[in-house]
């Protein structure tokens, strides 16, 4: 795509995979209005669409800007305004704005971009303090456009913490925006266009900021300003009378106030009852919530498979935490790829969590400077828990993301490794032949099957490595409780059932992972 960052759920090869079209009716439309009791979905032109289960996951889109109307002459400031810079606006759209939600709206702006060449000198101004807004000035001046007529106005902050949550990428995206001759704004909050007037064509706009206006010519505005849920879609789910408050609310099943009508994603939040208003499918995965959502509707046209029973009600207030990392990537200004992956949390500063006792430690090679900059955050109990890359040169995304999650000591004890110096790199680290198993795409499934034979007493008269460390927890010895872990993991008889299996794995797999020894491989 041109202008959006990636999320690295799916890609055009996952798609191509999945072969959704051959599975899946697309129908091309709106929702407009849903009818509960004929139980079908009216969409744009009239046409009705029926159902047997309806799944609700439009998400949140940038919402059109309105401007505040603020009289700029008088040096107005952010703090001094008396309308509500969130207010819906209902005027016409004018031709040169651009709000990117989808590949579709960057493939409009790109080719009025390059059709309209008479705007040649005009200013490009972006408004947005996302990813998405620093990957599309990045795109702009990809496109041969040059930097000073790019205008880059932030809006305030929702909260303390940054898209990048990163002081190292921060600089380095800053630096690199005033090396290009970008400008940017920051706090600035639309107060006219135009004068004033509602016009088909932007020739110029106006900003209030929390010290002096901002007036700026316009040939080309782009919007990506505060998400929101699509008008239409709101009043459809209002009318049909499903509890919106803010966002659509659903239980931990799925559903809303409808039996039949689920939903998932961006557009929902739990109730209130919940006492964690804070967490919301946003906080997650997309792509693991998504996995959950089809597992729970799975036994409902598979008859071979018992339907979920609903948890009791005294857990049903307990909303479900997914565990996979919340990604985000792209091509930033300055030419620089990047990654980050993290545990999903309530935002929080960095610096704050650093001030944390329980922590853990970074571990960083490289530089913005050099545009080899590696950061994994290990957690407290060794595993690494945050992924950030920023880098020149493009990298195997895909193959860091697996490195989430996983142990530090699975990863050739990294930690050891990097204190005694031997990992002046991490890129080049991550590229050597001793990690590919772990970039194997059956290497969860054998990590998940490793872990059914922990599980598992391997004699009648032993205990299971859970029940072991239920028991090291409950006794509380003096002794260190990884020794006392590793003799009874030896005293069990666990050691070649583990070993077995790891060969199983390697062999089964040889093919693609020919750099390992197997018995029989090497003669005496």
């Amino acid at each position: 795509s041109l202008f959006p960052p990636c999320s690295h759920c799916y890609n055009d090869k996952d798609f191509a995979l999945l072969s959704l079209c051959s599975w899946v009716n697309v129908v091309v439309g709106k929702m407009k209005e849903i009818d509960r009791a004929a139980k079908h979905v009216v969409v744009s032109e009239g046409r009705k669409v029926p159902y047997d289960h309806l799944i609700l996951c439009t998400g949140q889109q940038y919402q059109m800007p309105c401007p505040t109307g603020a009289d700029i002459s008088t040096l107005i400031t952010n703090r001094e305004l008396s309308v509500s810079p969130d207010q819906r606006y209902t005027g016409p759209v004018p031709s040169n704005l651009f709000t990117l939600n989808d590949d579709e709206d960057c493939l409009a702006t790109y080719n009025w971009l390059q059709e309209n060449s008479a705007h040649a000198e005009g200013n490009i101004i972006v408004y947005g303090n996302t990813i998405d807004a620093y990957t599309t000035v990045e795109t702009l001046l990809s496109l041969g456009i040059s930097g000073c007529r790019i205008h880059l106005a932030e809006p305030p902050l929702n909260s303390n913490v940054t898209c990048f949550n990163n002081f190292a990428v921060e600089s380095a995206v800053q630096a690199a925006l005033a090396a290009a001759g970008v400008t940017v704004y920051h706090d600035c909050i639309l107060a006219q266009w135009n004068g004033g007037n509602n016009p088909e064509h932007i020739t110029a706009v106006c900003f209030t900021t929390d010290t002096k206006p901002v007036q700026l010519q316009c040939s080309v505005f782009i919007n990506l300003y505060k998400k929101g849920t699509d008008y239409d879609a709101f009043k459809a789910m209002n009318d049909a009378c499903l509890v919106y408050d803010g966002r659509l609310v659903i239980d931990t099943t799925f559903h809303t106030n409808d039996s039949a009508i689920r939903a998932a994603g961006t557009l929902t939040k739990f109730p209130r009852r919940y006492h964690a208003d804070q967490w919301s499918h946003s906080n997650f995965n997309s792509k693991e919530v998504g996995f959950h959502l089809a597992t729970a509707m799975l036994p409902l046209f598979d008859p071979i498979l018992h339907s979920v029973v609903d948890p009791p009600e005294d857990l049903d207030r307990l909303i479900p935490m997914y565990t996979g990392a919340k990604v985000q990537g792209g091509k930033l200004p300055g030419g620089y790829h990047y990654l980050h992956a993290a545990k999903p949390r309530i935002p929080i500063p960095l610096a704050a969590q650093m001030d944390h006792s329980n922590y853990g430690r970074d571990i960083i090679t490289g530089s913005v400077k050099t545009g080899n900059y590696f950061k994994l955050h290990v957690n407290q109990y060794s595993k690494v828990e945050t992924i950030t890359c920023l880098s020149q040169e493009p990298f195997p995304a895909s193959n860091y993301l697996c490195l989430y999650g996983e142990s530090e000591q699975l990863l050739n004890k990294l930690c050891d490794r990097f204190d005694e110096g031997l990992i002046p790199d991490m890129y080049s680290f991550f590229k050597e032949t001793w990690c590919l198993a772990i970039y194997h795409d059956r290497f969860t499934d054998f990590k998940n099957e490793v872990h059914q034979i922990m599980a598992t007493r391997q004699d009648p008269d032993s205990f299971s490595i859970t029940e072991i460390i239920q028991q090291v927890v409950e006794e509380e010895r003096s002794e260190d409780p990884k020794e006392t872990l590793k003799m009874k993991f030896e005293a069990c008889n666990y050691r070649n059932p583990v070993e077995r299996y790891v060969l199983n794995y390697l062999k089964y797999n040889r093919y693609h992972l020919p750099m390992y020894a197997q018995p029989g491989l090497l003669q005496a």
